[in-house]
């Protein structure tokens, strides 16, 4: 089905989505979803304009528009929706109508099934979605700005010359600078570094024991910072940028993101994850920088943990794709970042006939890269060990266009802001040969780039 409502318009003027973001009047539920590292994958940035529909899953409830909804499942509502909704979208935008938003690490522990015997120290939805009338995208390729309204709210010719009057109106105005004052920050985390190394030692434990041959160790930072986040997140914007980034504005917290890995891309029915395994920090000289890239490279351990999570990752696709058409594209590749290297692989597959995105989120979530193999019991493990509810961390933001296609990253290198205090999780993957101290730092190295943008 096409929507015949729905315009899109290409402006005559460039103007980067973070500008745009930046200086139109705030909205309730903003999201804007960033790519500030453009490269093949940082291709398009995303805002989202004039709710219309906010699918919330808090624990066992399941909210419509803030009601709540008890006589159908959230999952079975979604795969509903998808369903009934399809509408194509004939343009090369990543959507024209559909949903932005998040999965919680806690949403994929439910729906695995797996309990936990952590309170909750922070309250916030295990699932947001939310559908727009509006897009702003931004092809941060060629440069181009465009205008999407569906006519779902107000007439879209309407709603898109009021959208377009206060962009233009503001496109004269400087953008604001990232904050230059300094911030002091006061960090708190929830190991000691000797329990945390440890909890670590317990882990590979497991591994020898044969309960599991990789797991995905984390601590929890909590950060007092007097920063707002939007300052924060333009800060992190510009000096770690990523593909996969984003800001999330709701009514009582706020996600400020930079994550590097994609999770799972949907394309007209092809699907796509890229795990990371394995990290090296930059070096401080040239030399230094291609010494750390090379060790990375030749890492067997690394290689090795990955090798794992491919594995892990191309059974879960089997699951929901056709038969046979599971393959890994690429096995051990170098990504750089501002800060890191990662070692990175890339799985791809075709998805079932009269499957949609819901089936495919309830066969992979959460990501083989942040939990384990195998899986449940992993997760498991992780429960008992870690000092609590990992929460956000380690879930999923992205889109979901109506056209059946989606992507959505790996939440890392993202930091929740709630009730004054910014909370932030690090971690890496475990294995027999891993070594306390180093798995311990670089936990820091992960969260050197989010504490600078604090301060």
């Amino acid at each position: 089905m096409q929507n015949t409502n729905t315009i899109i318009k290409k402006l005559d003027m460039y103007i980067p989505a973070a500008k745009i973001f930046q200086v139109l009047p705030s909205e309730e539920n903003a999201i804007f979803l960033d790519s500030s590292l453009v490269n093949e994958l940082g291709h398009y940035s995303i805002i989202g304009r004039k709710p219309y529909l906010k699918l919330e899953k808090r624990e066992d409830r399941f909210y419509i528009n803030d009601t709540e909804e008890t006589s159908i499942s959230f999952e079975n509502y979604l795969r509903s929706y998808l369903d009934k909704q399809k509408t194509a979208n004939s343009s090369h935008l990543p959507l024209a109508s559909g949903a932005l938003g998040y999965f919680s690490y806690e949403y994929g522990r439910r729906l695995m099934g797996i309990p936990s015997s952590h309170k909750d120290t922070i309250s916030i939805p295990d699932a947001v979605l939310i559908f727009y009338d509006a897009f702003i995208i931004e092809d941060c390729h060629k440069k181009e700005s465009y205008l999407i309204t569906n006519g779902i709210t107000e007439p879209a010719d309407i709603l898109l010359k009021k959208l377009e009057d206060a962009i233009l109106k503001t496109s004269d105005s400087e953008p604001v600078k990232p904050v230059k004052e300094k911030y002091p920050i006061q960090v708190h985390a929830n190991f000691e570094k000797e329990d945390y190394k440890k909890s670590i030692s317990d882990m590979i434990h497991y591994i020898y024991e044969g309960d599991i041959y990789i797991a995905n160790m984390t601590q929890q930072l909590t950060i007092e910072s007097k920063k707002a986040p939007q300052d924060v997140f333009y800060n992190l914007r510009k000096n770690n940028p990523s593909p996969f980034g984003g800001y999330l504005d709701f009514d009582h917290y706020q996600i400020v993101c930079a994550s590097p890995e994609r999770f799972l891309k949907l394309t007209d029915g092809h699907v796509e994850t890229r795990p990371i395994k394995g990290t090296r920090k930059r070096g401080e000289t040239e030399k230094e920088d291609l010494r750390l890239r090379k060790e990375l490279e030749n890492s067997e351990k690394d290689k090795s943990e990955l090798l794992m999570i491919v594995d892990l990752e191309r059974n879960d696709l089997n699951k929901i794709c056709r038969s046979g058409s599971v393959k890994v594209t690429d096995l051990f590749t170098i990504e750089e970042y501002a800060t890191v290297f990662h070692l990175v692989s890339g799985i791809e597959g075709d998805l079932a006939d009269e499957k949609n995105f819901a089936d495919l989120l309830m066969a992979t979530f959460p990501g083989g890269s942040i939990t384990g193999a195998p899986k449940y019991r992993a997760m498991e493990v992780i429960d008992e060990l870690e000092h609590g509810k990992r929460n956000l961390y380690t879930g999923s933001i992205g889109y979901l266009s109506l056209d059946g296609n989606c992507d959505f990253n790996i939440v890392i290198r993202t930091v929740l802001h709630v009730d004054g205090h910014y909370h932030l999780g690090v971690g890496g993957g475990i294995t027999a040969e891993s070594e306390t101290e180093f798995e311990y730092e670089e936990t820091l190295q992960k969260a050197k780039a989010i504490l600078d943008a604090l301060q």
